[in-house]
């Protein structure tokens, strides 16, 4: 599939932001665990939350559909497995990382793999921490990259674990933890990097029923118990938001946003920060964000550790800015779906703006873009963001688009129904 956009002025558009992609996987993995059923309401349905659904069904717990929502059958802490079991996560990391914390719960060997650039991607933290608590871990290819094969199960414990490499190896232990004997203590020997993804898991397993301990930013302790079977609600996803709020402040104009919680842990709501430092202006009401521009936007410095998933975003809106932009805390993009540093250089510099690369920022100098194609390279992001480009610089062809896909299928029709497209 192919998109070829052209340059906008002054929208007027009001959307629907999807269900959040984190919530889903959180919600799925730890109803999976639960005592009982629990209903997931109103899920993200897309290609990377039905890797996580399968990886359940091949762990043992079913899920079904119900009308909009999911039901999850929980194993009450102890997965029914009568064998050894491959878990094929494709190129979802968060699958494949939560999944893989589910599998230190196993007596079976439970290996997990995924697609060619899953398997460049490392999981070496996460598998010394699983045998520092007491489980196997084997890499069948690459040391410290899938396919990986894990062995419980594990006895829990003390255990400390990088941090500073991804946060989705923090939250597999946690969500795992409760169904430990001894439970457990983790310390992060760097600092956390995406640390509100962490709140965002102690909030999940809190509503089912298991209280994350905190010593600051750097200690996790999880006491042995069990979560309960709930009905959970998702709220929207800022990160799939961004997009449009993007769009509005190059494009000029003005886009709502409905279906987002203003109170949300999500880290890329500050992604709306970024914007009204730059000029645009933003108001809210209920559940709808609503976000004017004039066009007119400055450069900013600003860290973006917190925010990773809209770094790409914020990008894209930098090459339109009146002076340059420099984008800090984004080292750890490179171990994404592609490397997301690389994916901003290239795409942008292909289109003809200029950007510096250090080792944990991006400068972006605007100049006159001139149009091109882009290859997202299999990276849903780098997808939605070229689309901000597109609209703001015209003649941009997106090569691969149903990428999207894998956090929000709806996207190019969203653009379509808001005449966009």
């Amino acid at each position: 599939m192919e998109v070829t956009l052209s340059r906008r002025r002054g929208v007027d558009v009001t959307v629907t932001a999807p269900p959040s992609k984190s919530l889903t996987h959180r919600a799925l993995v730890t109803a999976a665990l639960a005592e009982g059923e629990s209903r997931i309401l109103g899920p993200l349905r897309s290609g990377d939350t039905a890797r996580t659904r399968e990886g359940l069904a091949a762990l043992g717990v079913g899920t079904t559909d119900d009308g909009d929502d999911v039901l999850v059958r929980g194993c009450g802490g102890v997965l029914p497995l009568e064998g050894p079991v491959t878990v094929d996560a494709g190129d979802s990391g968060t699958s494949l990382r939560f999944l893989a914390g589910l599998a230190t719960l196993s007596p079976w060997p439970v290996t997990l793999t995924g697609s060619l650039r899953m398997q460049e991607r490392p999981v070496g933290p996460l598998g010394d921490a699983i045998a520092a608590l007491g489980g196997s871990v084997a890499y069948e290819k690459k040391p410290g990259c899938p396919p990986v094969t894990v062995t419980g199960p594990v006895r829990g414990g003390a255990a400390a674990m990088r941090g500073d490499v991804s946060s989705q190896f923090i939250s597999a232990l946690l969500i795992a933890a409760p169904c430990y004997a001894e439970g457990l203590d983790l310390s992060l020997t760097t600092p956390p990097v995406s640390a509100s993804y962490l709140d965002l898991t102690a909030a999940v397993m809190g509503a089912f029923g298991v209280p994350v301990e905190r010593g600051g930013e750097d200690r996790f302790i999880v006491r042995p118990g069990l979560y309960r079977g709930r009905p959970y609600s998702v709220e929207g996803d800022w990160s799939s938001a961004s997009y449009f709020f993007a769009i509005a402040a190059v494009c000029g104009g003005r886009v709502a946003v409905r279906n987002l919680d203003l109170s949300s842990l999500q880290g890329d709501r500050l992604f709306l920060d970024a914007l009204v430092r730059m000029g645009c202006r933003v108001r809210a009401a209920e559940n709808t964000v609503i976000l004017e521009s004039d066009g007119d936007l400055d450069g900013i410095t600003i860290d973006m550790a917190a925010s990773p998933d809209t770094v790409q975003t914020l990008a894209a809106v930098a090459a339109f800015a009146r002076g340059p932009t420099t984008i800090a805390g984004i080292s750890h993009l490179r171990y994404k779906e592609s490397d997301r540093v690389a994916a901003v250089v290239r795409v942008l510099r292909g289109l003809g703006s200029r950007v510096a690369v250090e080792e944990d920022a991006l400068t972006i100098t605007p100049t006159p873009l001139w149009g091109g194609v882009v290859d997202p390279a299999n990276d849903h992001r780098t997808a939605m963001s070229a689309a901000v480009i597109g609209l703001g610089a015209g003649n941009v062809k997106i090569l691969h688009a149903e990428c999207v896909d894998k956090s929000f299928p709806g996207f190019w029709d969203s653009l379509q129904g808001a005449g966009l497209l």
